[in-house]
Protein backbone atom coordinates (compact mmCIF):
# COMPACT_ATOMS: atom_id res chain seq x y z
CA UNK A 1 0.00 0.00 0.00
CA UNK A 2 1.11 3.22 -0.89
CA UNK A 3 -0.07 6.45 1.26
CA UNK A 4 0.90 9.66 -0.12
CA UNK A 5 0.65 12.12 3.33
CA UNK A 6 0.83 15.21 1.85
CA UNK A 7 -2.48 16.45 -0.35
CA UNK A 8 -4.01 19.16 -0.64
CA UNK A 9 -7.64 20.06 -2.50
CA UNK A 10 -5.98 22.25 -5.16
CA UNK A 11 -8.49 21.43 -8.07
CA UNK A 12 -11.99 22.45 -5.88
CA UNK A 13 -15.04 23.48 -8.12
CA UNK A 14 -14.63 27.19 -9.47
CA UNK A 15 -17.32 27.54 -6.96
CA UNK A 16 -15.61 27.66 -3.48
CA UNK A 17 -13.24 30.33 -5.14
CA UNK A 18 -15.97 32.93 -6.21
CA UNK A 19 -17.29 32.45 -2.91
CA UNK A 20 -13.83 33.38 -1.05
CA UNK A 21 -14.01 36.30 -3.42
CA UNK A 22 -16.86 37.43 -2.46
CA UNK A 23 -16.04 37.06 1.19
CA UNK A 24 -12.99 38.99 0.51
CA UNK A 25 -14.64 41.55 -1.15
CA UNK A 26 -17.22 42.17 1.82
CA UNK A 27 -14.53 42.06 4.86
CA UNK A 28 -15.43 45.49 5.76
CA UNK A 29 -19.29 45.22 4.71
CA UNK A 30 -19.89 41.61 6.41
CA UNK A 31 -23.70 41.67 5.71
CA UNK A 32 -23.08 41.87 2.14
CA UNK A 33 -20.89 39.14 2.07
CA UNK A 34 -22.13 35.60 0.76
CA UNK A 35 -23.75 33.35 3.13
CA UNK A 36 -22.35 29.94 3.37
CA UNK A 37 -25.94 28.75 2.06
CA UNK A 38 -24.91 30.74 -0.77
CA UNK A 39 -22.32 28.25 -1.56
CA UNK A 40 -23.41 25.68 -4.15
CA UNK A 41 -21.19 22.61 -4.93
CA UNK A 42 -22.94 19.31 -5.85
CA UNK A 43 -21.36 15.82 -5.44
CA UNK A 44 -21.30 15.63 -9.77
CA UNK A 45 -19.17 18.46 -9.15
CA UNK A 46 -17.11 16.80 -6.55
CA UNK A 47 -16.42 13.71 -8.25
CA UNK A 48 -15.47 15.57 -11.52
CA UNK A 49 -12.58 17.47 -9.87
CA UNK A 50 -11.36 14.74 -8.07
CA UNK A 51 -11.67 12.11 -10.87
CA UNK A 52 -10.49 13.89 -13.10
CA UNK A 53 -7.25 15.16 -11.12
CA UNK A 54 -6.01 13.85 -8.32
CA UNK A 55 -7.12 10.62 -8.81
CA UNK A 56 -6.40 10.24 -11.95
CA UNK A 57 -2.63 11.11 -11.03
CA UNK A 58 -2.79 8.61 -8.10
CA UNK A 59 -4.34 5.74 -10.66
CA UNK A 60 -1.68 6.43 -12.84
CA UNK A 61 1.55 6.73 -10.83
CA UNK A 62 0.55 3.60 -8.29
CA UNK A 63 -0.79 5.31 -5.16
CA UNK A 64 -3.24 4.21 -3.00
CA UNK A 65 -4.44 6.37 -0.25
CA UNK A 66 -4.10 10.50 0.14
CA UNK A 67 -4.22 12.34 3.24
CA UNK A 68 -6.14 15.29 1.62
CA UNK A 69 -6.65 18.68 3.19
CA UNK A 70 -7.98 21.87 1.87
CA UNK A 71 -5.74 24.06 -0.70
CA UNK A 72 -2.41 25.53 1.54
CA UNK A 73 -3.00 28.70 -0.13
CA UNK A 74 -6.36 29.40 -0.07
CA UNK A 75 -6.35 28.62 4.06
CA UNK A 76 -5.05 32.94 4.09
CA UNK A 77 -4.95 33.18 7.40
CA UNK A 78 -3.92 36.48 7.23
CA UNK A 79 -7.47 37.66 5.63
CA UNK A 80 -9.83 39.43 7.46
CA UNK A 81 -10.63 38.30 11.04
CA UNK A 82 -11.10 35.11 13.28
CA UNK A 83 -14.83 35.06 12.16
CA UNK A 84 -14.03 35.19 8.32
CA UNK A 85 -11.26 32.63 9.03
CA UNK A 86 -13.66 30.24 11.05
CA UNK A 87 -15.97 30.75 8.42
CA UNK A 88 -14.03 29.56 5.29
CA UNK A 89 -12.47 27.30 7.55
CA UNK A 90 -15.52 25.15 7.90
CA UNK A 91 -16.31 25.82 4.37
CA UNK A 92 -13.29 24.05 2.93
CA UNK A 93 -12.92 21.48 5.88
CA UNK A 94 -16.40 20.35 4.79
CA UNK A 95 -15.58 19.92 1.08
CA UNK A 96 -12.81 17.91 2.64
CA UNK A 97 -15.11 15.27 4.30
CA UNK A 98 -17.65 15.41 1.19
CA UNK A 99 -14.48 13.65 -1.08
CA UNK A 100 -13.69 11.45 2.04
CA UNK A 101 -17.43 9.96 1.53
CA UNK A 102 -17.58 9.72 -2.10
CA UNK A 103 -14.12 8.24 -2.16
CA UNK A 104 -13.49 6.03 1.17
CA UNK A 105 -10.68 4.25 -0.19
CA UNK A 106 -8.50 7.19 -1.66
CA UNK A 107 -8.56 10.10 0.22
CA UNK A 108 -8.98 10.32 3.87
CA UNK A 109 -8.66 14.75 5.85
CA UNK A 110 -6.67 16.69 7.66
CA UNK A 111 -8.12 19.47 9.38
CA UNK A 112 -7.63 23.21 8.09
CA UNK A 113 -7.54 25.59 11.06
CA UNK A 114 -9.92 28.53 11.63
CA UNK A 115 -6.06 30.31 12.86
CA UNK A 116 -5.96 34.74 12.51
CA UNK A 117 -3.08 36.99 13.47
CA UNK A 118 -2.81 37.45 17.35
CA UNK A 119 -5.68 35.60 17.97
CA UNK A 120 -5.25 32.66 20.85
CA UNK A 121 -5.08 29.21 19.15
CA UNK A 122 -7.51 27.71 21.54
CA UNK A 123 -10.60 29.39 19.17
CA UNK A 124 -9.30 26.66 16.79
CA UNK A 125 -9.60 23.80 18.87
CA UNK A 126 -13.53 23.67 18.41
CA UNK A 127 -13.04 23.11 14.72
CA UNK A 128 -10.07 20.58 15.21
CA UNK A 129 -12.59 18.47 17.20
CA UNK A 130 -15.43 18.91 14.87
CA UNK A 131 -13.16 17.29 12.22
CA UNK A 132 -11.52 14.51 14.36
CA UNK A 133 -14.92 13.40 16.49
CA UNK A 134 -17.70 14.14 13.88
CA UNK A 135 -15.50 13.65 10.52
CA UNK A 136 -13.29 11.23 11.29
CA UNK A 137 -9.93 13.51 9.77
CA UNK A 138 -7.22 12.00 10.68
CA UNK A 139 -4.73 15.13 11.46
CA UNK A 140 -4.20 18.80 10.67
CA UNK A 141 -2.58 21.41 9.10
CA UNK A 142 -0.79 23.99 11.59
CA UNK A 143 0.37 27.25 10.38
CA UNK A 144 2.93 29.12 12.51
CA UNK A 145 2.80 32.11 10.49
CA UNK A 146 -0.61 33.25 9.86
CA UNK A 147 -0.04 36.60 9.33
CA UNK A 148 1.24 35.76 5.63
CA UNK A 149 5.35 36.16 5.99
CA UNK A 150 5.25 38.35 8.79
CA UNK A 151 5.90 36.16 11.70
CA UNK A 152 4.31 37.76 14.28
CA UNK A 153 3.51 35.15 16.60
CA UNK A 154 5.81 33.67 19.28
CA UNK A 155 7.47 30.42 18.00
CA UNK A 156 6.49 26.82 18.26
CA UNK A 157 7.70 26.26 21.37
CA UNK A 158 5.77 28.85 23.44
CA UNK A 159 3.12 28.11 25.82
CA UNK A 160 1.01 30.04 23.05
CA UNK A 161 0.33 26.93 20.98
CA UNK A 162 -0.18 24.64 23.81
CA UNK A 163 -4.14 24.23 23.42
CA UNK A 164 -3.39 22.98 20.31
CA UNK A 165 -0.81 20.19 21.33
CA UNK A 166 -2.97 19.43 24.08
CA UNK A 167 -5.90 18.43 21.67
CA UNK A 168 -3.35 16.68 19.07
CA UNK A 169 -1.93 14.62 21.91
CA UNK A 170 -5.80 13.31 23.46
CA UNK A 171 -6.78 12.40 20.00
CA UNK A 172 -3.12 11.35 18.82
CA UNK A 173 -3.03 13.66 15.64
CA UNK A 174 0.13 14.60 14.09
CA UNK A 175 0.20 17.85 12.16
CA UNK A 176 2.04 18.63 9.27
CA UNK A 177 3.49 22.28 10.07
CA UNK A 178 2.21 24.32 7.00
CA UNK A 179 1.81 28.16 6.27
CA UNK A 180 -0.21 29.48 3.87
CA UNK A 181 -0.02 32.09 1.23
CA UNK A 182 2.81 35.29 1.63
CA UNK A 183 1.61 38.65 1.67
CA UNK A 184 5.39 39.89 1.91
CA UNK A 185 6.76 40.68 -1.51
CA UNK A 186 10.27 39.43 -0.02
CA UNK A 187 9.40 36.07 -0.23
CA UNK A 188 7.47 33.87 -3.18
CA UNK A 189 4.93 32.18 -1.58
CA UNK A 190 5.64 28.13 -2.70
CA UNK A 191 9.55 28.88 -3.97
CA UNK A 192 10.29 31.18 -0.35
CA UNK A 193 7.70 31.18 2.30
CA UNK A 194 7.15 27.75 2.36
CA UNK A 195 10.89 26.56 2.81
CA UNK A 196 11.73 28.90 4.67
CA UNK A 197 9.07 28.02 7.08
CA UNK A 198 10.03 24.66 7.21
CA UNK A 199 13.34 25.53 8.27
CA UNK A 200 12.23 27.65 10.77
CA UNK A 201 9.96 25.01 12.58
CA UNK A 202 12.48 22.78 12.66
CA UNK A 203 14.70 25.35 14.59
CA UNK A 204 12.32 26.09 16.56
CA UNK A 205 11.69 23.32 18.28
CA UNK A 206 15.71 22.62 18.10
CA UNK A 207 16.30 25.37 20.44
CA UNK A 208 13.31 24.55 22.87
CA UNK A 209 12.86 21.93 24.96
CA UNK A 210 9.29 21.42 23.41
CA UNK A 211 8.97 17.29 23.28
CA UNK A 212 9.72 17.07 26.90
CA UNK A 213 6.05 18.66 27.80
CA UNK A 214 4.81 17.17 24.65
CA UNK A 215 6.50 13.80 24.33
CA UNK A 216 3.96 12.21 22.08
CA UNK A 217 3.89 14.86 20.16
CA UNK A 218 4.13 14.58 16.26
CA UNK A 219 5.09 16.96 13.54
CA UNK A 220 5.46 16.47 9.85
CA UNK A 221 7.52 19.07 8.00
CA UNK A 222 6.81 19.35 4.75
CA UNK A 223 8.47 19.51 1.27
CA UNK A 224 11.37 17.33 2.30
CA UNK A 225 12.21 19.20 5.61
CA UNK A 226 13.63 22.56 3.80
CA UNK A 227 16.84 23.40 4.43
CA UNK A 228 17.03 20.91 7.50
CA UNK A 229 18.34 17.79 5.45
CA UNK A 230 20.81 19.40 3.20
CA UNK A 231 22.48 21.76 6.43
CA UNK A 232 21.99 18.69 8.63
CA UNK A 233 25.50 18.94 9.97
CA UNK A 234 25.06 22.68 11.10
CA UNK A 235 21.56 21.89 13.21
CA UNK A 236 24.22 18.99 14.60
CA UNK A 237 26.51 21.62 15.06
CA UNK A 238 23.94 24.22 16.65
CA UNK A 239 22.17 21.46 19.23
CA UNK A 240 25.89 20.40 20.45
CA UNK A 241 26.83 24.02 21.25
CA UNK A 242 22.92 24.68 22.90
CA UNK A 243 23.84 21.77 25.24
CA UNK A 244 21.22 20.06 23.52
CA UNK A 245 21.37 16.39 22.85
CA UNK A 246 21.91 14.88 20.09
CA UNK A 247 19.38 15.21 17.62
CA UNK A 248 18.25 11.49 17.22
CA UNK A 249 17.38 11.94 20.93
CA UNK A 250 16.07 15.55 20.87
CA UNK A 251 14.31 15.81 18.10
CA UNK A 252 13.69 12.81 16.12
CA UNK A 253 11.23 10.74 18.01
CA UNK A 254 8.10 13.67 17.35
CA UNK A 255 9.39 15.35 14.08
CA UNK A 256 9.12 13.24 10.12
CA UNK A 257 10.05 14.75 7.12
CA UNK A 258 8.00 14.11 3.44
CA UNK A 259 9.14 13.27 0.39
CA UNK A 260 8.26 16.13 -1.68
CA UNK A 261 11.03 16.84 -2.94
CA UNK A 262 11.41 17.10 -6.83
CA UNK A 263 14.76 15.70 -8.27
CA UNK A 264 16.22 12.79 -7.93
CA UNK A 265 19.68 14.20 -6.33
CA UNK A 266 17.10 15.74 -3.33
CA UNK A 267 15.63 12.70 -2.43
CA UNK A 268 18.78 10.81 -2.27
CA UNK A 269 19.87 13.46 0.10
CA UNK A 270 17.11 13.18 2.24
CA UNK A 271 17.00 9.39 2.36
CA UNK A 272 20.92 9.15 3.47
CA UNK A 273 20.93 12.24 5.68
CA UNK A 274 17.91 11.63 8.02
CA UNK A 275 16.70 7.86 9.03
CA UNK A 276 14.40 5.65 7.42
CA UNK A 277 11.69 5.73 10.13
CA UNK A 278 11.33 9.39 9.89
CA UNK A 279 10.62 9.75 6.06
CA UNK A 280 7.08 9.56 4.82
CA UNK A 281 6.15 9.79 1.27
CA UNK A 282 4.65 12.50 -0.23
CA UNK A 283 4.24 14.13 -3.64
CA UNK A 284 1.82 17.01 -3.06
CA UNK A 285 0.88 16.52 -6.64
CA UNK A 286 -1.14 19.13 -9.07
CA UNK A 287 0.45 21.37 -6.07
CA UNK A 288 3.63 23.81 -6.26
CA UNK A 289 5.54 22.74 -9.19
CA UNK A 290 2.89 20.70 -11.57
CA UNK A 291 5.22 20.39 -14.77
CA UNK A 292 7.14 17.91 -16.78
CA UNK A 293 10.85 18.05 -16.09
CA UNK A 294 12.22 18.25 -19.57
CA UNK A 295 15.48 16.31 -18.31
CA UNK A 296 13.65 13.34 -17.76
CA UNK A 297 10.42 13.70 -19.62
CA UNK A 298 8.15 13.12 -16.28
CA UNK A 299 6.03 15.24 -13.74
CA UNK A 300 8.59 16.82 -11.32
CA UNK A 301 5.68 15.92 -8.80
CA UNK A 302 6.06 12.18 -9.54
CA UNK A 303 7.75 11.70 -6.49
CA UNK A 304 7.11 7.44 -6.09
CA UNK A 305 9.50 7.43 -9.35
CA UNK A 306 12.05 9.02 -7.23
CA UNK A 307 11.49 6.82 -4.50
CA UNK A 308 11.87 3.60 -6.47
CA UNK A 309 15.67 4.66 -8.48
CA UNK A 310 17.23 5.59 -5.30
CA UNK A 311 19.97 2.79 -4.97
CA UNK A 312 20.90 2.73 -1.33
CA UNK A 313 16.88 1.42 0.23
CA UNK A 314 15.99 -2.22 0.27
CA UNK A 315 12.46 -2.97 -0.14
CA UNK A 316 11.94 -3.11 3.56
CA UNK A 317 13.07 0.53 3.70
CA UNK A 318 10.99 1.85 0.84
CA UNK A 319 7.43 -0.12 2.68
CA UNK A 320 8.67 1.65 5.65
CA UNK A 321 8.38 5.08 3.59
CA UNK A 322 5.35 4.21 1.56
CA UNK A 323 2.82 3.19 4.18
CA UNK A 324 4.47 1.86 7.10
CA UNK A 325 5.87 5.15 8.53
CA UNK A 326 2.29 6.84 7.79
CA UNK A 327 0.42 4.07 9.62
CA UNK A 328 2.62 4.95 12.99
CA UNK A 329 2.40 8.39 12.67
CA UNK A 330 -0.96 8.76 11.83
CA UNK A 331 -2.64 6.16 14.38
CA UNK A 332 -5.99 7.07 13.48
CA UNK A 333 -5.44 6.30 10.04
CA UNK A 334 -3.66 2.84 10.81
CA UNK A 335 -6.77 1.87 13.55
CA UNK A 336 -9.21 2.59 10.35
CA UNK A 337 -6.94 0.86 7.67
CA UNK A 338 -7.07 -2.33 10.39
CA UNK A 339 -11.24 -2.29 10.66
CA UNK A 340 -10.59 -2.25 6.81
CA UNK A 341 -8.82 -5.20 6.86
CA UNK A 342 -5.81 -3.55 5.28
Amino acid sequence: MIIDCHGHYTTAPKALEDWRNLQIANLNTPALGPKVSDLKISDDDLRESIEKNQLAKMLERGSDLTIFSPRASFMAHHVGDFNTSSTWAAICNELIYRVNQLFPNHFIGAAMLPQSPGVDPKTSVQELEKCVREYGFVGLNLNPDPSGGHWREPPLSDKHWYPIYEKMVEYDVPAMIHVSTSCNACFHTTGAHYLNADTTAFMQCLTSDLFKDFPTLKFLIPHGGGAVPYHWGRFRGLAQELKKPLLEEHLLNNIYFDTCVYHQPGINLLTEVIPVKNILFASEMIGAVRGIDPQTGHYFDDTKRYIESNRQLSTEDREQIYSGNARRVFSRLDHLLQQQGK
